[in-house]
């Protein structure tokens, strides 16, 4: 189990941006599910993009369900049965994945699934994830999480990766929710300074209030400029300094959602120097978001040896 390999000294690779490498396969998905509308028009893309990162030398790949949920598949007139079961369906090509590449590599050691559990920005697709200024009662927080928490724990997933969390109030309601998961869970906020997420709220006063419920087997953060992660690390490590720490930053471009890009200047392409000195930090598990792809998870395990575990 994950937690096992979380007692060594050392790093679990984690994957880089999924939509990244699908991009890199000829994919264009611009639409309102992203990468989640191949789960309906090409679940084998999804595969062949996950055994990209584990070829790489990825220990756990994450499931193509970040902007997947009953209310953006409704968007595309899919109703709300179907909807869940191609939620669940993320989990089982992300398996699959795994399972392939076992079979073709029987010696190497385990590969872990993360089901993706993105933010109720995601499904705006007006990059609220990044802002977190939602405007909703928490109740309809509440609503959009609970389906869907349930719809993956119950696919089978190891670890539920609650990811790009931009608000406290949307952190402590899945915080909350997690006490009903059966799979151990971690969650990762979106950020924008070294110490704040990008809703506002301090990363340390938000961490200590999650580290007092007790649902999750990891915090950290996602997609946030890689030269905020050691800061970010500090605070965490100080607020909960016995739960392990997982970062997954972008390249350090910025997502212009009116125009669908990014722009600005790739400050990860040392990525390897980066997560030398967040494992320094306190940094556990590492890998990569938006805009890293499986040349870079390369590089972090070759430089810390996951052929070797």
């Amino acid at each position: 189990m994950l937690l096992k390999e979380l007692a060594r000294d050392s790093v679990v690779v984690v994957d880089g941006g999924l939509i990244t490498q699908l991009k890199a396969q000829g994919f264009e998905l611009d639409g309102v599910l992203w990468s989640a509308e191949l789960l309906h028009t090409n679940p084998q893309a999804l595969v062949d993009a996950h055994k990209a990162y584990l070829e790489a030398g990825a220990e756990v790949i994450i499931s193509a369900s970040y902007q997947a949920s009953r209310a953006g598949f409704h968007q595309v007139g899919i109703d709300a049965e179907e909807a869940d079961r191609l939620i669940a369906s993320s989990v089982t090509l992300a398996r699959r994945a795994v399972d392939e590449f076992m079979a073709e590599h029987p010696d190497t050691f385990e590969r872990y699934v993360a089901a993706s559990i993105g933010p109720y920005g995601a499904v705006l697709n007006d990059g609220s994830e990044y802002r977190g200024n939602y405007g909703v009662p928490r109740a309809i927080l509440r609503d959009f999480h609970t389906v869907r928490l349930q719809v993956l724990d119950e696919a089978g997933a190891d670890i539920l990766a609650c990811e790009t969390i931009p608000s406290a109030e949307e952190a402590i309601v899945l915080g909350e929710l997690l006490a009903d998961a059966s799979a151990p869970a971690w969650m990762t906020f979106s950020c924008r300074d070294g110490e704040h997420l990008c809703g506002g709220a301090r990363i340390d006063d938000v961490a200590a209030e999650l580290g007092l419920l007790g649902t999750l087997m990891a915090l950290g953060v996602n997609c946030t400029p890689p030269q905020f992660v050691t800061s970010l690390i500090g605070n965490l490590r100080r607020a909960v300094p016995n739960i392990p720490i997982v970062v997954y930053p972008n390249s350090g471009e910025s997502f212009v959602a009116g125009d669908n890009c990014w722009e600005g200047d790739r400050s990860l392409d040392d990525i390897v120097g980066y997560a030398r000195e967040w494992h320094e930090a306190g940094a556990s598990l590492i890998g990569g978001c938006c805009r890293v792809g499986p040349a870079e998870i390369q590089a972090l395990a070759d430089a810390f040896q996951v052929t070797d575990k």
